[in-house]
């Protein structure tokens, strides 16, 4: 059996440093943080008083009351998301099959946010167990899956994906392969995180996870930098159209890249722990790029997992050090996460449409926030709080998730 090839043809996004794709790419050009204090409720007691929070935001500019009942923000976050990539993406009636066309959506939490404000006000009010019949489908992983292709009719392969901060990329890593199998002529794949609520900051916050850098909030998020203390708690969404080959050309689509290659693995090591060597992202990362029919040394650019975590923010330079030897040194590297903070199960999403942007446009986005070098990362081309124009023809994204799940993939010039 012959596989399809697979293109990206729409974009979606939603994210603390602008609530669609052209505002979130010059910002992330221009290295500005989506950090701050946090707005959404009362954070003093909290260890963690920080997140990158939505900006200008309002569901009510997209749904009404009566709908918001029904919706968890994360799945607000989504539907937002996907009505952006599909209208990119040229999607209308009379250029696609519905029935071919599939949802894949990806969330580390789900309707957290939804869940926690029922059982406090329950808590707090309920003499009698009072629950909101909309409750359950508010709060489900897979209820943003099945909202998207109500609202659009496609009716091809629906589910969710649950690989924590990996979640995303896994969608779309599984949307590249149903249509590579030819089981769909195109795609939605991306996903969605509403998490800034005190069981979200103060959950991980105390894993020591969060960075409490509350008085100088937009330089909290430091990947690789020595005084690193955490990572920086966001919230919006991603969404990638893909689209097999022939099927985007007869309609004539607009390309942005090719998805040539993902690679999956897991450490087997520790529910939040990276492994020390970085042994699982060797293996997702070499997958990605064979699969690709690509070379090590074709690797132009790698937007890395890079949370600001003290272990987390060793391993990964590790690995790519220990996958790529010397041309390591040669690769534009970057962490997206300096910027928008840490979008959880959004994040592999988010992350994929800012290299496939670079590819695009030849402009690799900083690692903002670099102030010390820490002498137990290797010396990479990280591209430190300046961003850098290079030729990118093929480029990967790193996606990791508690659990120890790790998720790359690989994008080349159209």
């Amino acid at each position: 059996m012959e596989l399809k090839r697979v293109v990206v043809t729409g974009l979606g996004a939603l994210t603390p440093i602008g609530n669609d794709v052209p505002h979130l790419w010059e910002a992330l050009v221009n290295g500005v943080s989506g950090a701050g204090p946090i707005t959404r409720f009362d954070a003093s007691k909290f260890r963690c008083q920080i997140a990158a929070e939505l900006k200008n935001f309002s569901a009510l500019d997209f749904f009404d009351k009566k709908e918001m009942r029904l919706l968890d923000g994360y799945t607000i976050y989504g539907l937002v998301t996907v009505d952006e990539a599909v209208r990119d993406a040229g999607l209308t009636d009379d250029n696609i099959d519905k029935s071919r066309v599939g949802v894949i959506w990806g969330s580390g939490m789900g309707g957290v946010t939804s869940f926690q404000d029922e059982l406090i006000d329950y808590a707090t009010h309920g003499q009698v167990p009072r629950f909101s019949p909309y409750w359950v489908p508010k709060v489900i992983l897979d209820i943003c899956a099945g909202h998207i292709a109500i609202r659009h009719g496609f009716r091809g392969p629906n589910y969710c994906t649950a690989a924590a901060c990996a979640s995303s990329a896994a969608a779309i890593n599984d949307a590249f392969n149903l249509i590579r199998l030819g089981k769909a002529d195109a795609m939605i794949a991306g996903g969605s995180e509403c998490a800034v609520m005190e069981s979200g900051i103060g959950g991980f916050g105390n894993m020591r996870a969060l960075s409490t850098r509350n008085d100088d909030p937009k330089t909290a998020s430091r990947p690789f930098d020595k005084d690193r203390d955490g990572f920086v708690l966001g919230e919006g969404s991603g969404c990638l159209v893909l689209e097999e080959h022939e099927h985007a050309k007869a309609r004539g689509a607009h390309i942005y890249a090719e998805l040539t290659g993902t690679g999956m693995s897991a450490d087997a090591y520790h529910i939040t722990a990276s492994h020390p060597d970085g042994i699982g992202v060797i293996a997702a990362m070499r997958q990605a790029i064979e699969e690709s029919g690509m070379q090590l040394t074709d690797v132009d650019h790698i937007n890395t997992h890079g949370t600001s975590t003290p272990i987390g923010d060793i391993s990964e330079p590790k690995a790519i050090v220990g996958l790529f030897g010397e041309y390591a040194y040669k690769i534009a590297i970057n962490s997206t996460k300096s910027m928008t903070g840490h979008l959880l199960g959004a994040a592999g999403a988010v992350e994929a449409i800012s290299t496939i942007l670079t590819i695009k446009s030849g402009i690799v986005p900083p690692t903002i926030n670099h102030f010390t070098d820490d002498p137990d990362i290797p010396a990479l081309d990280f591209t430190f709080n300046k961003a850098q124009r290079r030729n990118v023809d093929f480029a990967i994204s790193n996606a990791f998730g508690f659990g120890g799940h790790n998720v790359c993939l690989a994008f080349r010039k159209f």
